[in-house]
């Protein structure tokens, strides 16, 4: 460790990333899930979209919204899991500070952007399904791209504040972090300085931003809902809310852990840390990983077209 850890500092020039404490011991063997779920992820998104960019039947608005989910996930696992793996593999613990002050930002900012991007998809379902006469006018190109750079902005400009007053606090106490990767609360809790605007603008941006978005979310999903109980026929409303599923299962694998995330962070001290650390990693890759996946198990033109890719190869 360095002997910085156990010295007074003001600003200091790096922290020391601790992986899993109480699990040093089996970093290596923890190392094969996390890099294959980091493999995994990579392929997946990255066969996502190659697929969408050759099939042209998918240059429709949702699937220009998936492939902004997919480049979401591909900033948000890439931005941790290489730092992650090679303190499991090589020991190496030492980060810059203003490295883990950009791995900070990118974090949080690649998660409020997936949030804004699922509740883009949500009103693209909306629209499809509630006024499909109108979604070709209404959910235009020029429109699609409006959207995702609003999503893009909203992420960046909410997330600048985290690193900003994180940069200003003095660290005096010491500079390991029990993770592997810079958290924001994990970096804010080493300042010995009063940090409630921190905390408090945390919380106001898993509460009000991304609990916003899921109040917009479940309000799309019920007017849905409401149009899908009205379609004549139960094989046409199993097929209509067969078009949501995979949206669905995407917004629960991002909100469920990340709610638990947020809430032991601050409350749950009688979870063992080891556990927290574990479930806070998974959740910055069980999305990468499983979106792919839902997207290419419920979505018949991605399915097709992955057969025929194969196929082709085959002959």
């Amino acid at each position: 460790m360095s002997d910085s850890s156990r010295n007074n500092f003001t600003n200091p020039s790096t922290f020391i990333l601790l992986g899993i404490p109480g699990l040093e011991t089996a970093h290596v063997w923890i190392s094969i899930p996390f890099c294959t779920m980091y493999v995994i992820a990579l392929l997946g998104n990255f066969t996502i979209l190659f697929i969408v960019k050759m099939e042209l039947s998918l240059h429709v608005p949702m699937y220009y919204f998936l492939c902004m989910l997919v480049v979401t996930d591909l900033v948000l696992c890439t931005s941790t899991l290489p730092k992650t793996l090679s303190i499991f593999w090589f020991n190496s613990r030492e980060i810059d500070f203003s490295a883990c002050l950009t791995q900070m930002f990118f974090i949080l900012c690649t998660l409020l952007m997936e949030s804004g991007t699922l509740v883009a998809m949500a009103f693209d379902r909306y629209v499809a399904i509630c006024d499909p006469l109108r979604h070709s006018t209404i959910l235009t190109n020029s429109t699609v791209a409006k959207i995702s750079l609003a999503v893009l902005l909203r992420g960046a400009i909410l997330t600048l504040p985290c690193p900003l007053l994180a940069r200003q606090w003095p660290y005096c106490r010491t500079n390991v972090i029990s993770e592997p990767y810079c958290s924001h609360i994990g970096v804010v809790s080493l300042a010995c300085a009063d940090i409630r605007v921190s905390s408090y603008y945390g919380l106001f941006l898993l509460l009000c931003v991304m609990g916003l978005d899921v109040i917009f979310i479940a309000v799309s999903y019920t007017q849905i809902l409401r149009a899908i109980f009205r379609l004549p026929t139960k094989e046409a409303r199993l097929k209509t809310f067969g078009t949501c599923i995979s949206h669905i299962c995407a917004i629960l694998a991002l909100h469920i852990p990340g709610l638990f995330v947020s809430f032991t962070n601050r409350f749950g001290r009688n979870v063992p840390w080891h556990f927290h650390v574990l479930i806070s990693n998974l959740y910055v890759l069980l999305p990468p990983m499983l979106n792919p996946i839902i997207y290419g198990a419920r979505t018949k033109q991605i399915r097709d077209r992955l057969l025929r890719l194969f196929t082709q190869k085959g002959t």
